[in-house]
């Protein structure tokens, strides 16, 4: 038996996986446990969890593969040093970061007292780690790979093609040239601060003009051969310290853009100013000037390549409006994009790539992203029963149904009457979107769902929408393209005639971010959108992740205190019922 342990540490979105025989068995991100967002550290929980997972201990693990190498490009470091003369405080930073990275046997030492770490610690490149992640758990026998993202060990970019099985890196951008530097920086600008905030900008960005995409284009440089610069005067992170801090808890990034931005663009709005026109034409022109980009990288990397298959991954590829327009503006003509495109996937990027350097070189399909921690009747039971008090003083009713058409019959007719339900099965899911076993589902026919969700349970900013999640078969029907997109990773536009039936997951330029759902990888979510198709014509349901403003739940107490706190209607907890009064106390 060979197990290996894939880990992305030290970056945002902490993470852990466990390959056993060339076969994933499970995989979870941090945060989930540790109910911190983007926790960033060293990833001891998730390790726990997969291995019990899997019946293994620390001890039976051969290989602990890191999406992280702090020996690559040695040289392009020491020149960049050389060239540049950047100011000490960041030489000092990058040196600790460094340093932090090369103690992983100590780090699982400190994690797991009394636990035996025997195995060898295999560095996996960060990009080699997303594009494994993209070819080896994508459907493409044969794939051009393309990863961008912010940085890891020292690039931003890197493209190729597998052959005989083996990933062949082409190319690469390095550092201090970053697309998702460049996202960031905007995103701070238009006064997003938080680690991760680029999907307010994306939300933002149908409600503006492209005003700014010429001066952007003295921010973002076309060059040849794919490749792309960033205008360095208007950044700091080449140059000083950011502030960069990836231990132990949220991640944070400091101030990335220069006084250079503000005289180009003028002021940086402050996160408490209000959002004039002038932001949302910056939003929709930062969209634009990075889909320039990236649209101009993958025209180069199909003409070398030739192959009309892409597998992408990295923090950009999270970006899922550039990711729904691949087929209409690139050559590319099939796209695969992790579940968890971003830093979290590196996990199973690096063990992928360690599976495959260990002479194993077969993809390991991923058609679905239910890796995660699932509990029985028993585990949600003792959880519903050590809340009794509290569901008795909120005056709810407790359901259990012994037959599944009965109970998503129930739900589907909650939903269809207007009720917000907590919707919490199986395993959780892997990668930053709820897809059916820890999601809030509601009417997608509601004109007023956006702002009824916002009230009882979001309380989030109103220009973000909402997706839909649509049966598979029916995605043609409602939507102007016909794709697998099981992890919600791609917006589509919706057919101009559709529009009006759902408006709660329609944004302002008609487009919605879909998840398809099928019986093959989730029958129970599956059927209860047919049940709700049943009594309504609509194949759809308004998908958003189970949480208020935290980490995805990932245990049924979350599930039931998140229930509580909020004005959530209904809580569906495997095959049982909690349902609030009426407010009309009928």
């Amino acid at each position: 038996m060979t197990v290996i342990l894939g880990i992305n540490a030290y970056h945002g979105d902490s993470a852990a996986c466990v390959v056993v025989d060339g076969t994933l068995r499970a995989a979870v991100e941090e945060e989930r446990f540790r109910r911190v967002k983007h926790w960033a550290g060293f990833p001891k929980q998730a390790i726990a969890y997969c291995l019990d997972a899997a019946g293994l201990s620390l001890g039976d693990v051969e290989y602990a593969a890191i999406n992280s190498d702090p020996s690559a490009h040695l040289l392009k470091k020491i020149g960049f040093l050389v060239r540049k003369r950047p100011e000490f405080r960041l030489v000092l930073q990058r040196l600790k970061n460094a340093k932090d990275r090369v103690s992983l046997p100590q780090e699982f030492e400190r994690a797991f007292p009394g636990s035996r770490f025997q195995a060898q610690v295999r560095r996996v490149e960060h990009h080699l780690a997303h594009l494994a992640s993209a070819y080896y758990a994508g459907p493409f026998a044969e794939a051009s790979v393309v990863s961008v993202d912010g940085f890891g060990d020292f690039s931003s970019g890197a493209w190729g093609r597998v052959v005989d099985g083996a990933i062949e890196v082409a190319d690469r951008v390095y550092f201090p040239h970053s697309l998702g530097v460049f996202y960031q920086a905007l995103t701070q600008y238009l006064g997003f601060p938080n680690y991760g905030d680029e999907y307010k900008v994306m939300g933002l960005a149908p409600y503006g003009r492209p005003t700014f995409v010429e001066p952007l284009r003295n921010v973002v440089r076309l060059e040849q051969q794919g490749r792309f610069e960033l205008g360095l005067e208007y950044f700091r992170h080449h140059v000083e310290d950011t502030s960069y801090t990836w231990s132990g808890g949220v991640p944070s990034v400091g101030n990335l853009f220069s006084g250079a931005l503000e005289e180009l663009l003028g002021p940086a709005r402050k996160p408490e100013d209000p959002l004039e026109d002038r932001h949302r034409d910056l939003a929709h022109s930062v969209q634009a000037t990075y889909e320039e980009a990236f649209f101009h990288l993958l025209a180069y990397v199909h003409r070398t390549e030739g192959i009309n298959a892409l597998a992408l991954a990295g923090g950009c590829g999270m970006n899922s409006v550039a990711n729904g327009k691949v087929r209409r503006r690139s050559p590319f003509q099939q796209v695969y994009v992790q579940s968890a495109a971003g830093d979290a996937g590196g996990a199973i990027g690096a063990a992928l790539q360690t599976k495959a350097e260990l002479g194993d070189r077969a993809r390991s399909p991923m058609p679905h992203a239910y890796w995660g921690p699932e509990f029985d009747a028993r585990g949600i039971s003792s959880a519903l029963a050590d809340a009794r008090a509290q569901l008795d003083a909120a005056n709810c009713s407790v359901v259990e149904h012994e037959d599944e058409g009965a109970l998503c019959e129930t739900v589907a007719a909650a939903i269809a009457a207007g009720d917000v339900v907590g919707w919490f099965q199986g395993r959780m899911e892997w990668g930053p979107r709820a897809l059916g076993n820890r999601s809030i589902l509601c009417d997608p026919r509601r004109d007023d769902m956006k702002d009824i969700l916002n009230l009882k349970i979001k309380r989030r900013e109103s220009f973000r929408p909402f997706a839909p999640s649509i049966l598979r078969e029916h995605v043609s029907g409602w939507f102007e393209e016909d794709d697998d997109v099981p992890f919600m990773m791609k917006v589509f536009q919706i057919r101009q005639e559709r529009r009006v039936q759902i408006p709660a997951v329609t944004h302002v330029d008609g487009s919605g971010r879909l998840q398809t759902v099928d019986h093959a990888t989730n029958p129970r979510y599956a059927r209860l959108i047919e049940a709700f198709m049943a009594k309504t014509d609509v194949p759809i349901l308004l998908n958003t992740s189970f949480n208020e403003n935290e980490p995805v739940v990932c245990k049924p107490e979350e599930a039931i205190a998140c229930f509580l706190r909020t004005k959530m209607d209904v809580l569906v907890l495997g095959d049982t019922v909690v349902r609030r009064p009426a407010p009309n106390g009928s």
